[in-house]
């Protein structure tokens, strides 16, 4: 945001506050309406039950307070020329935003039928909370929203999220006070120390506290002043407070506040800028104290409503069928003066857009709020350059995630001036093998870096916090507002942002069906150190469910790969991150595997999503007997293994070696874009065979994809079965029985005629296992022929 003039104790003129007091009227009155009225928008005729919706739904409570701040934006917005942004974090402040875009005219234009006049105003009310409408929450059919108001606690972080790398950018962000008392809305507050004032845009954050919840008072709102004030200098900001329930006199403070903070953010960016002050800042904000639902009614059947929990959602409930409660909304929403407002056609008067900006710059039009307008392709080099040498399969070892560090280093490198592209994750760069990026960036810090410190840099762009929820939450607004990013994480504890990738994976469905939202870059996970390679860890770090979680959502926007080797895992990198409108989760190990592919051969198995390695299996151009198929790298290593055992002591027998990389391709086509016909899916695996499946996760997330297959009866998957511990490698997969003894005895036991035949195999099979137990108590490492083993044809 480059400095404006100074507004040192602006206090409004008349005219000011009575235009700026105008337009928060109108938002109220629109925002009332679309609670309660189907129709009669203008109060033309007595208010009458058949004005009023049948069910009344939505959140009055919050909204004055969105609307007194969304008018004072407006402001300085048009004042000052800002290029700005609003993150509206309270939950249900749907009504309060949509009122204000329909005022400046940005819903029209998104929505033409809703034009901006009393037809489009009566569709406007109809529509809210409505079936075929809008939801009650700020989501993305609301314009110059990045952030889904249904669950709490990421606003902050979405706005900084939207700041980073965007210099000339003011985001706003409104904290409710119920939503300040969540876990990560605490933790957001932190997000100050990783600001950097030369390259990022600045975070406004306002804290509104109204007084109560649901039905309970907020934790910040009853603090005393001092103690709130000293709680957020604690968190490095220099707060500014407004309080009050006479609107001129709020008007007049919250102007002056708003004039105050963006002097000090200018005078912050100016010295960092050009006088080259390094010293961490401490960043304006504002708190604001009005009462809950401010300007309704004051008392509904002799109990108090404004001012208290009673405000929050819809003050007058019966106003169909109790005549009181009809005459007291109609008194509310005349209060408002809504024939001072609006003309007799039903647009906005002048006085009620006088402090409204134009073009871009109103809130509800700015591209930073529809990213796709702004997301510019990747840079990403050619695979090659990048690729290990594969001549036969499993002759050599890398560290998967360290290889593609240096495509990522790259992508760094290739895109450090124009500042689009960052990596996140909770303390763990290093600890994920992808510290080659920090031959091109260093980590994002802004507060005290000691002569010890690795890697800290004022303007880097490696963001690393011991919180997933933070990493997240930046990523999203980050990406929101038209970037690329990647988020590594440890793969038991990305489930911390369960319910937050649920948001954004809903987020992402519901835009796909906007033709106004241009497509973002996919949100990409990079779960590494995962559940079969924690055995130094033990139980609390093993848990691969995280891909369970994200396949059961909405199959247009979700895809699970997992990469059996480097060269695949660049290839599903390299897609993963040219996407667009996809959630990504990519599984893949950092510990040395075996090479199998080349990268050719991996272009064209990733492409496939799933296949036959030929030079795995023993079906020599016949019908298999039985199918080896593998998902993950580790599963991968033992099923090669097993087809070698199969080999040595059953070489009869017709192998066919299935690897699937692409999870979803295992659905009907019919249930998931990626998925196979089920004539594609019974050439793979047969209709009647025994197919043995060594699956990275969960056993039943195969059965539950392939549930409907002709040969699911013929189905028997090994997977993590919730036996974890402390314990060597091979331990934890013979433990979970997917090691390769175990799924060779699976092949015997489900070959008709081998439990005859092979029963002598099948003996030396358990025999290795019961020895295997017994080695690693004695001698603390795997047994000499598992820990030296490598693939030979």
């Amino acid at each position: 945001m480059s400095e404006a003039a100074h507004h040192n104790g602006t206090t409004l003129t008349d005219e000011e506050l009575r235009t700026l007091d105008a337009h928060w009227r109108a938002a109220n009155y629109l925002a009332a309406g679309q609670i309660y009225l189907v129709s009669n928008p203008l109060l033309t005729e007595p208010l009458a039950p058949e004005h009023i919706k049948p069910r009344l739904l939505g959140h009055w409570g919050t909204s004055p307070g969105l609307n007194l701040v969304y008018t004072h934006l407006n402001r300085v917005i048009k004042e000052r020329g800002l290029d700005a942004l609003c993150v509206w974090g309270p939950g249900h402040g749907g009504p309060s935003v949509l009122a204000n875009s329909w005022l400046e005219g940005s819903y029209s234009e998104k929505c033409p039928d809703v034009t901006r006049d009393a037809e489009g105003m009566a569709k406007l009310f109809r529509q809210f909370s409505f079936p075929g409408g809008v939801p009650s929450h700020v989501a993305p059919e609301v314009p110059g929203s990045i952030h889904e108001g249904g669950e709490l606690g990421y606003s902050l972080a979405h706005a900084y999220g939207a700041a980073f790398d965007h210099p000339n950018l003011l985001v706003a962000c409104v904290i409710g006070d119920g939503e300040a008392e969540t876990g990560p809305l605490a933790a957001s507050w932190h997000s100050n120390k990783f600001l950097d004032p030369v390259h990022d845009g600045a975070v406004l954050p306002i804290l509104h506290l109204n007084g109560y919840k649901i039905a309970n008072p907020t934790v910040l709102s009853r603090l005393p002043g001092p103690e709130l004030d000293a709680l957020l200098r604690g968190y490095g900001h220099e707060p500014i407070t407004v309080s009050g329930d006479d609107p001129a006199q709020v008007h007049r403070a919250l102007a002056q506040a708003f004039d105050a903070a963006l002097d000090r953010i200018a005078l912050l960016q100016r010295t960092a800028r050009e006088e080259g002050v390094t010293q961490r800042p401490h960043w304006p904000m504002i708190v604001l104290r009005t009462p809950k639902g401010w300007t309704g009614p004051a008392e509904v059947d002799g109990v108090p409503v404004e001012g208290t929990w009673r405000a929050h959602q819809v003050p007058l409930a019966g106003v169909r069928e109790n005549p009181e409660h009809l005459r007291q909304l109609e008194a509310w929403l005349k209060s408002y003066r809504p024939e001072e407002l609006f003309d007799a056609d039903g647009r906005p008067r002048a006085d009620v857009l006088a402090c409204v900006p134009e073009g871009a710059r109103r809130l509800g039009a700015t591209p930073y709020a529809n990213g796709g307008l702004l997301v510019r392709e990747l840079p990403i080099g050619s695979l090659d350059d990048f690729a290990v040498p594969v001549d036969k399969p499993g002759a050599t070892l890398h560290e998967p995630t360290r290889v593609l560090g240096g495509l990522l280093e790259q992508v760094m490198k290739d895109t450090a001036a124009r500042r689009d592209f960052r990596l996140v994750g909770p303390d763990e760069t290093a600890s994920n093998r992808l510290e080659a990026v920090f031959d091109a960036s260093g980590k994002a810090w802004q507060a005290e870096i000691l002569p010890v410190d690795e890697h800290l840099d004022r303007h880097g762009r490696v963001m690393e916090i011991l919180s997933e929820h933070l990493c997240q939450g930046w990523l999203e607004g980050y990406l929101l507002t038209g970037r690329h990013g990647l988020f590594s994480c440890y793969e038991a504890f990305v489930h911390i942002v369960d319910s937050m990738v649920n948001q954004h994976i809903k987020w992402l469905k519901t835009s796909r069906e906007l033709t106004w939202r241009a497509p973002v870059a996919s949100l990409n996970y990079l779960l590494t150190s995962h559940v079969w390679r924690q055995d130094h860890n033990g139980f609390s770090h093993q848990d691969p469910g995280f891909v369970d979680h994200v396949l059961n959502k909405s199959p247009e926007v979700v895809r699970v790969y997992l990469p059996p080797d480097a060269n695949t895992l660049l290839s599903v990198a390299d897609h993963a991150l040219r996407s667009r409108d996809y959630v990504n989760v990519i599984v893949a190990g950092k510990q040395p595997c075996f090479d199998w592919l080349s990268m050719d051969q991996a272009r064209v198995h990733c492409a496939r999503g799933a296949g036959i390695w030929e030079w795995a299996g023993t079906e020599n151009g016949a019908e298999p007997d039985v199918v080896l198929a593998c998902a993950g790298d580790v599963p991968t290593q033992e099923v090669l293994a097993a087809a070698q055992l199969l080999r040595r002591h059953l070489p009869q027998l017709a192998v066919r070696v299935v690897n699937v990389v692409d999870m979803t391709r295992l659905l009907p086509h019919e249930e998931h874009p990626h998925g196979m016909p089920d004539f594609e899916y019974n050439g793979l695996f047969t209709a009647d065979k025994p197919v043995i499946f060594a699956y990275h996760g969960y056993p039943w997330l195969i059965h539950r994809l392939a549930y409907r297959r002709d040969g699911h009866a013929n189905l028997h998957v090994r997977g993590y079965k919730e036996s974890g511990t402390t314990t060597t490698p091979f331990d934890m997969v013979v433990r979970n029985d997917l090691d390769r003894y175990r799924l060779v005895m699976d092949v015997i036991d489900r070959v008709p005629g081998l439990a005859v035949r092979a029963a002598g195999v099948r003996q030396q099979m358990a025999d290795a296992r019961a020895r295997h137990h017994t080695w690693i108590r004695e001698h603390g490492t795997d047994l000499p022929e598992v820990a030296d083993w490598t693939w030979a044809s």
